[in-house]
């Protein structure tokens, strides 16, 4: 069905045709192209891996680790684990990198791998670069016997990552405990059905109720966290007339949260929440990627600190905040990056800040989130033809529109006195992505629209 090569990692969908689809032959490639990349500046010759709950994941991951061991690589398997516990656990055990086998938010019958160098970070796009050229050649060399890698499994990052939130200066286990929260977690039949628990548990939460609770990888529904996907955890939360309740995708990165009436807080307001929270402790500076929401440019002048966009992307978010020494920053899709816990998105560290937030607050999360503003981003999107010259078609996007402030960072965006709209290619398909927020639903959507003319009009004429 399909296979993504990308500088971050590959994803595809399981079995089939090798080259065309995530087989077990691709894994084998890709894993060691990795360890050839790797090798030559290891120190330890160690690599940590771990899985979500999806139905492949052992598959995958039994195929990785064996790999890494005929490359010449020691193995540390955390097993089920979240993809930001891999991150801290790299760091943890000093190891030269790590691979992440999860294909994230998408549906069961794909899979992953994702990349991380020694800081527990994902690689740039220079290694990227390097590793796929590495796949195309096949350039690698496997060990002799004597020179295999080792395997190990280690369960103990699941409460070293947990023990870290506790441990952390913002997060305020004594509030929570007392505010007695009521809990609905939906555990999406993956590692957040292990893991949110868990922690839940640690910060002094008593009464959680998990939906989806069994690590199948069989999701019940859709498991991007969006609206439409978490109407079973809404109406949960109304049923048991808990105080909220709070989703996350397979691998634990993303975070939202539903109001103690069923309403989504809103996925784009779960950095806007927890950054005003760590800026009213904190001053300094924010970051998100241009496709989020300007509630946070707005909450990070008025605490006064600056905000700066980044191209979308972890890796790029986390490059911009290293660059201005951000004190918050993530992503509008529910992604949190506390750069003095660690450089990755972690639904964890995010939960432990927004229930802080939360219980000193003194509301219901619903009066929480009356207190930030209620934009509208329109998300759309406009097919070219695969022969159209993107960056042609750019170049005279940006010439329409040059009397408007305007960043040409990451494709383009443009602003509307208080509004905006990013365009950008998509990576894997031929189509241009359009985001735009406005005050008002219609004021976005037509401002989608007109550019979604425009663009029409400027690659009918290429």
């Amino acid at each position: 069905m399909a296979l993504i090569k990308s500088i971050s990692g590959i994803r595809g969908t399981i079995g089939n045709i090798p080259g065309e689809n995530l087989t077990p032959l691709d894994i084998v490639k890709f894993t060691a192209a990795y360890a050839t990349f790797i090798l030559p500046h290891a120190k330890k010759k160690k690599i940590v891996i771990g899985r979500d709950g999806r139905m492949s994941g052992e598959m995958v991951s039994t195929i990785c680790a064996q790999t890494l061991i005929a490359m010449g690589l020691d193995v540390v398997d955390l097993g089920i684990t979240t993809t930001p516990t891999v991150e801290i656990a790299v760091t943890g055990e000093k190891a030269d990198g790590g691979i992440i086998l999860t294909a994230s938010h998408n549906p069961k019958e794909w899979n992953a791998l994702k990349l991380l160098n020694n800081k527990g970070e994902f690689i740039d796009a220079k290694a990227g670069q390097t590793i796929l050229e590495l796949v195309e050649k096949e350039d690698f060399l496997f060990s002799t016997v004597d020179d295999l890698g080792k395997y190990s499994r280690n369960d103990t990052y699941l409460h070293k990552h947990i023990e870290a939130i506790l441990n952390y200066p913002l997060v305020d286990r004594e509030a929570i405990e007392k505010k007695n929260f009521s809990v609905v977690v939906d555990g999406i039949n993956s590692s957040g059905a292990l893991y949110v628990p868990e922690l839940l548990k640690a910060l002094g939460i008593e009464k959680v109720h998990v939906i989806n609770k069994e690590i199948t990888g069989n999701f019940a529904h859709n498991p991007e966290p969006l609206p439409q996907h978490l109407t079973e955890l809404s109406e949960e939360v109304i049923r048991r007339k808990a105080d909220l309740g709070i989703a996350v995708d397979p691998d634990v990165d993303r975070l939202c949260f539903v109001n103690e009436d069923g309403l989504l807080f809103g996925e784009e307001y779960t950095l806007v929440a927890v950054a005003d929270y760590v800026l009213s402790h904190r001053q300094g500076n924010t970051v998100s990627n241009m496709s989020s929401t300007k509630s946070l440019k707005e909450l990070t002048i008025s605490k006064g600190g600056s905000y700066f966009p980044s191209a979308v992307g972890e890796v790029n978010v986390v490059k911009k905040m290293k660059e201005v020494k951000a004190v918050i920053g993530g992503e509008g899709n529910g992604g949190i990056i506390v750069p003095d816990f660690h450089y990755g998105r972690d639904a964890l560290i995010g939960i432990g800040l927004f229930l802080s937030h939360l219980a000193k607050n003194g509301k219901t999360i619903s009066r929480l989130r009356a207190e930030y503003p209620d934009y509208y981003i329109s998300k759309n999107k406009a097919e070219l033809s695969a022969s159209t010259d993107v960056r042609e078609l750019l170049s005279k996007l940006t010439e329409r529109y040059k009397n408007n402030p305007m960043n040409t960072e990451d494709g383009l965006k443009i602003e509307f006195g208080d509004d905006w709209v990013h365009v950008r290619a998509s990576n894997t398909e031929p189509i241009l992505r359009i985001y735009s927020e406005s005050n008002f639903r219609t004021t976005a959507e037509n401002i989608a629209n007109r550019i979604i003319r425009d663009i029409h009009e400027i690659s009918s004429s290429l």
